[in-house]
């Protein structure tokens, strides 16, 4: 079985190749598949360089992420899935291999027809947009702001903002070539982080990015305006810009959403598929590359070059 380990933390040069010797064993509440395709996330890239959540990894590691394929081995205590069946999951680690454990409980089906690409790039990151526009609740007539909006999260954030009603829709990146991309998908306004002002200040800030961008991304937040935060990248809130705006920033994570919030997570897939089905929403797929090219796939987020999805196949 081929997969990809790290054996330092650094950048895209210390993923390598490998052959593991036995594929791994289910375990209760996993599933192992037979991977078709597999996500690269921006909290991947940055747990590979050692600064995650949570700090390092223990070493050697693999990353994890998204992986869509087969199911061909089902752990003990698992329910509602079996031998065959296509699926696509969070991995929390392992997942840049072609055989790989995912927890059933964040799993969900393939609809006939979908191929693992699609699967991969639209539902983890629409699920993480959908997640953050539910915990941002946009009442009437509010206007969201939407950094790392070329990402695979944000590019279908724009989407499902406009696909909600959003009068105003606010996409943030870091180049303004990025720009045809997203008007194209229905953005009103596009703003790059090195202008002096991202315009007028928006009712709801989704930051994706966070770091060094986080104070930039409360000052876009309006007066009584809220910032939903769910990014790998840390940052620090200047607390005076709470408390003279009277602003709120919430902390969002998948896997505290999908515990706390599972019916709403069940709704959110059936919503992601119902809406690309009809052609309302369009996952964007940036670069398919194999799995030995695991590191030019980093090189492509780390230099926020992508427009959508990054997908690695086996």
């Amino acid at each position: 079985m081929r997969r990809v380990r790290f054996h330092a933390y650094g950048g895209p040069e210390v993923l390598r190749v490998e052959e593991a010797a036995e594929p791994p064993v289910p375990g209760t509440g996993e599933l192992l598949v037979r991977t078709e395709a597999i996500g690269v996330t921006l909290p991947c890239v940055r747990r590979t360089r050692g600064d995650g959540n949570g700090g390092g990894d223990p070493l050697p590691a693999m990353p994890g992420g998204e992986i869509a394929g087969t199911v061909v081995a089902v752990g003990p205590e698992v329910t509602g899935f079996a031998v065959g069946d296509r699926v696509t999951s969070l991995t929390l680690t392992g997942s840049y291999a072609e055989l790989a454990l995912a927890p059933a409980f964040l799993a969900s089906h393939i609809p006939d027809g979908a191929s693992a690409v699609e699967a991969v790039a639209l539902v983890r990151s629409g699920q993480v947009a959908l997640a953050a526009l539910s915990t941002a609740a946009p009442q009437d007539g509010e206007s969201v702001l939407i950094t790392g909006a070329a990402s695979a999260t944000g590019h279908l954030a724009v989407q499902l903002a406009k696909l909600q009603g959003v009068p105003r829709v606010v996409a943030a990146v870091g180049s303004a070539a990025k720009a045809e991309f997203l008007y194209g998908l229905g953005a009103d306004e596009v703003v790059t982080y090195d202008q002096d002002s991202w315009g007028e200040p928006a009712d709801i800030v989704l930051d994706g990015v966070g770091g060094e961008l986080l104070p930039r991304a409360l000052a876009a937040t309006a007066e009584g305006g809220r910032l939903i935060f769910f990014n790998s990248g840390g940052g620090t809130v200047p607390a005076y810009e709470l408390l003279a705006g009277s602003k709120t920033v919430t902390g969002l994570t998948m896997r505290r959403f999908t515990t706390v919030h599972r019916e709403r997570y069940e709704q959110h897939r059936a919503q992601l598929w119902e809406l690309a089905g009809t052609g309302r929403l369009r996952a964007a797929v940036h670069a398919e590359l194999p799995l030995a090219e695991a590191a030019k796939a980093h090189e492509i987020i780390e230099a926020r070059a992508n427009l959508g999805k990054v997908v690695l196949r086996p």
